[in-house]
């Protein structure tokens, strides 16, 4: 079945920097939104381009990842000429069988690629949340005569040294290529999204292979601009964000309820498998009670809101009592919040218990004593199935781990910046 141009999709990152949250799914597969998952929004983009051949390459936790990209349905991606097939490691007995970076990935499935016999191939991450079309990237690339393009957008200079950095020239070609450099000599970052003639990419990533090479930044763009070929930067100047830290994906969250931000999913046609253990499409519509306030939020189906919540994000199947406030937080599905509960900027994974009287958020801002300034601003998490006692009280930058019952213990207060 030859094609024009095919997807691989990159799902199989840790997403360390996520803590609790990425600790026991893979990063992709995190919630967002209320109703959606990460990945929704690369899949759905690779879905409104018409890209109708995908293979998914997991790796970490792939399980709650496997089960909602299911068999891609839910982005029209099932059927005779169109699929996802999801691509983890070919792993043996030995570690050395697991991919060890994003162009090792690619390469060992390099037979999926073979298949289709396509012009040119689409490799895109899983973890970032925005919306393009595909389709102009691609006849960029092909209008450039490119051997490979690359995504790009300017970030501040501040966050460079986080990213691929590209210089360009006034067409477009890119002259110099940094990754993660400590002195950037520009703020155009790569988007981990490229765009590849099939040849050309076949010949990389064996030639990088064979020299060790595991990384599409670090190992190919190098080796191709030092082959002189072609290689294209498509400057994109819409919404955007990589929500690889807490911090990132708090804020990105957030910009759901501005309107200003430049992120509007009701404009950008993002789907979702809604039916995955009734978490959605089997849930009647949300309950907000008489005297129940809901100021600047999103609440999900199958919601029973009877307290307060403000600025906030609730998921399927929140329950917050009378009495109850939430604000500037991100409510996992299932969660319990009991009455007269405070929660100030907190995150909170699926299936927990929030006690009655609890106070979260609370007191001075510390830095989290494990994740230091990557947990710094205030906000505290609370990992899945966890269980908060009544009235106990719980500081800023503290993360509580999933599955811990802390009614087990003689803890009343939890200080800014712990870990537990």
């Amino acid at each position: 079945m030859k094609k024009e141009i095919i997807a691989l999709l990159l799902a199989g990152g840790v997403g360390s920097r996520l803590s609790i949250l990425a600790k026991l799914r893979a990063k992709p597969a995190i919630p967002f939104g209320g109703i959606y998952r990460i990945i929704d929004f690369t899949m759905s983009n690779i879905a409104n381009s018409k890209v109708d051949v995908v293979g998914v390459l997991t790796q970490y936790k792939p399980l709650s990842l496997m089960e909602h990209i299911d068999n891609g349905r839910p982005w029209d991606l099932f059927g005779k000429t169109r699929l996802v097939e999801i691509l983890p490691p070919k792993t043996g007995e030995e570690i050395s069988d697991w991919y060890k970076g994003t162009s090792d990935a690619v390469y060992q499935n390099i037979g999926f690629i073979e298949d289709f016999s396509p012009e040119m191939v689409l490799i895109v991450s899983g973890d970032h949340i925005y919306y393009m079309d595909y389709n102009a990237l691609r006849r960029y690339h092909k209008n450039k005569k490119a051997d490979a393009t690359i995504g790009l957008i300017r970030i501040p200079e501040e966050q460079a040294h986080h990213f691929g950095i590209a210089d360009i020239d006034r067409n477009g070609r890119i002259t110099d290529w940094q990754e993660k450099p400590k002195k950037p000599k520009s703020n155009l970052a790569s988007m981990g999204i490229y765009i590849f003639n099939t040849e050309i990419l076949k010949t990389a990533l064996r030639e990088s292979a064979q020299k060790g090479g595991v990384d599409f930044a670090k190992d190919i763009i190098p080796l191709l601009l030092k082959k002189r070929k072609r290689i294209f930067g498509y400057k994109f100047t819409d919404y955007w964000r990589d929500v690889g830290t807490i911090d990132a994906y708090w804020d990105c969250n957030m910009d759901l309820l501005k309107t200003d931000s430049g992120l509007h999913i009701e404009n950008w046609n993002i789907r979702t498998n809604l039916f995955i253990h009734g978490e959605v499409g089997l849930r009647p519509s949300a309950y907000v009670g008489k005297n129940a306030r809901v100021k600047n939020s999103l609440t999900s189906s199958g919601c029973i809101i009877e307290g307060t919540v403000e600025n906030s994000i609730i998921s399927p199947g929140v329950i917050v009592d009378k009495g109850a406030r939430v604000i500037d937080s991100i409510i996992f599905h299932n969660t319990v919040i009991k009455t007269n509960a405070f929660l100030s900027k907190v995150i909170i994974d699926k299936n927990v218990r929030i006690g009655a009287g609890v106070k979260i958020g609370a007191g001075n801002s510390k830095p989290n004593k494990t994740l230091g300034m990557n947990l710094s601003t205030g906000i505290t998490v609370i990992g899945k199935n966890a269980i908060i006692p009544d009235r106990m009280i719980i500081g800023k930058n503290c993360i509580i781990s999933s599955g811990i019952a802390l009614n087990k213990y003689r803890l009343k207060k939890i200080n800014s910046g712990l870990t537990l």
